[in-house]
């Protein structure tokens, strides 16, 4: 490895995770080597902090900014930044949230973060064309059981024991800060996607959140819908492909091949 590439490695290890520091030498040695090093490891953790504060906002006003701003600097002490790209920095906040003790006294805040990361991930999701559904419609009846529906990469499926739609939404810009969320015995399955530029959170029934699941991991029309219990009162066929369609998430489709 040529030695500059060592000495990038070293810095950058110095700069994420405070410790060590790069070897001087007498390109840079008048400097004070510390005081470069800690304007950068600020500058980094600010950059992450950021980043965090932009992707959980909801997560920030439940717990307060200077809890926000202990749990962030947890995070990125055990989550460096593997990627130039600061949007997809805090895909595990969620999971980190569950483990780090002075945050067990809310224990919806790691639901309210798996929302909050797929409404991210939702609006920075790449564009796609929307299907032509009148091709869709061309097709014959005996054909429907064979369909693959493409879905669109903003489409996110959320499980939670908690209210957590309605959390989210009390607190958005412009929503009244008096308000009363019942905790208890609302479990919820939601739909989240961006259309027309905004990121949308739709309550849907179990068994339509089950379906979709299963024709995002690739199974056919018929065999997506076989797999729901014929005695599901909260399952209609109709209407979940009415919803996939509305809110512009079928991006495409083909037939299955049979050998």
């Amino acid at each position: 490895m040529p030695a500059w590439h060592e000495d990038l490695e070293n810095l950058a290890i110095a700069i994420a995770q405070g410790t060590g520091r790069p070897k001087v030498t007498e390109h840079y040695a008048a400097y004070c080597a510390d005081a470069g090093l800690g304007i950068y490891r600020n500058n980094y953790r600010g950059n992450l902090h950021d980043a965090l504060t932009g992707a959980f906002p909801v997560v920030e006003q439940l717990v307060g900014p200077e809890f926000f701003r202990r749990l962030a600097l947890a995070y990125m002490a055990d989550h460096p930044s593997v990627s130039g790209n600061l949007h997809e920095y805090g895909h595990g906040m969620a999971s980190f949230i569950s483990s780090f003790r002075p945050a067990q006294c809310l224990p919806y805040l790691h639901d309210v973060a798996m929302l909050e990361w797929a409404c991210h991930r939702a609006y920075f999701a790449e564009d796609t064309q929307e299907a032509d559904l009148a091709t869709l419609a061309r097709l014959s009846p005996d054909q429907y059981a064979h369909l693959v529906l493409h879905l669109s990469p903003t489409c996110h499926l959320i499980q939670s024991d908690y209210p957590v739609a309605i959390i989210w939404r009390a607190h958005q810009p412009g929503m009244p800060a008096d308000f009363h969320i019942n905790l208890e015995g609302h479990p919820c399955h939601l739909l989240v996607t961006r259309h027309d530029d905004e990121v949308v959170v739709v309550e849907i029934p179990a068994m339509e959140a089950c379906w979709i699941k299963l024709i995002q991991s690739g199974m056919t029309l018929g065999e997506a819908t076989v797999s729901i219990p014929n005695q599901s009162s909260d399952f209609d066929l109709q209407s979940a492909l009415c919803r996939l369609a509305t809110h512009g998430l079928l991006t495409g489709f083909h037939l299955k091949e049979f050998q």
